[in-house]
């Protein structure tokens, strides 16, 4: 695949306000860990090649094993994740593919279950910020450094 245009230079204002939000999501306080999973499924998901490459280092650089890293596309069959982490991951799922889904009950009363208010709703704009990301990624083709 070829890359189409570089979004950065494109409409650089545009893409300012991107890194503002980026940069809010890293300061919310949410186990930085459970935010490189979730960036990692949505990635995974919507089919990002650049995000889950850099997701992935990310995560291996802050600590995260390999072994979880590979069972994140499976987390329901694996035994690797704790409680508030699968409601996480069930609720990037939801959130991600919403068209779909509609954030079914069950999903919000798991994620309820392991998330205060505050934390859902830092939690829901973590996911629509790496979708907004992954869908400039993949339409615009950016990819990995091979």
């Amino acid at each position: 695949m070829q890359p189409r245009i570089d979004f950065y230079t494109a409409s650089p204002d545009a893409l300012k306000a991107m890194i503002a939000l980026e940069t809010a999501v890293s300061k919310l306080p949410l186990e930085k860990s459970l935010i490189e999973l979730v960036k990692l499924r949505a990635s995974q998901i919507n089919g990002c090649a650049f995000c889950v490459d850099m997701h992935t280092a990310d995560a291996r650089k802050s600590g995260e094993t390999e072994r979880r890293l590979y069972a994140v596309s499976v987390w329901r069959e694996a035994p690797f994740f704790t409680d508030r982490e699968r409601a996480a991951l069930a609720w990037t799922e939801s959130l991600t593919r919403v068209s779909e889904t509609h954030a079914p009950d069950a999903d919000y009363e798991l994620l309820s279950s392991q998330f205060s208010p505050s934390e859902q709703v830092d939690l829901s704009l973590a996911i629509a910020t790496i979708n907004s990301w992954n869908r400039l990624a993949v339409g615009f083709r950016k990819m990995p450094q091979a």
